[in-house]
């Protein structure tokens, strides 16, 4: 399975970076992944739904160490590029990126 196509949503706030929309293998869409900035530098969250506790649960992931590090290395390098196209300023606040991608 190989990311055929990735989107990169910067977005202003202190934590998230940006939300990510991949397509896998030309034919399956995945959307609102996103990039944020933890106390160890980036990192790629896979969707994620909010239960009834107050807790998050991914509702789409790799099933695999070595697909997830595939994919995080492809969505971060996309990522880091779009940062430098537009200048290092991301421009839109969070609820304009996920529109955008509606």
């Amino acid at each position: 399975m190989d990311i055929t196509e990735i989107k990169v949503f910067p977005v202003n706030e202190e934590k998230l970076k940006a939300y990510i929309t991949i397509v896998l293998d030309d034919c399956f869409v995945v959307r609102d992944l996103k990039i944020i900035a933890g106390v160890s530098g980036l990192f790629v969250a896979m969707p994620s739904k909010k239960r009834k506790d107050g807790t998050f649960k991914d509702i789409a992931h790799p099933l695999n160490q070595s697909t997830r590090a595939t994919f995080e290395q492809k969505i971060l390098e996309a990522y880091l590029v779009e940062i430098k196209r537009i200048g290092g300023q991301a421009t839109q606040s969070a609820a304009e990126a996920e529109s955008a991608d509606s």
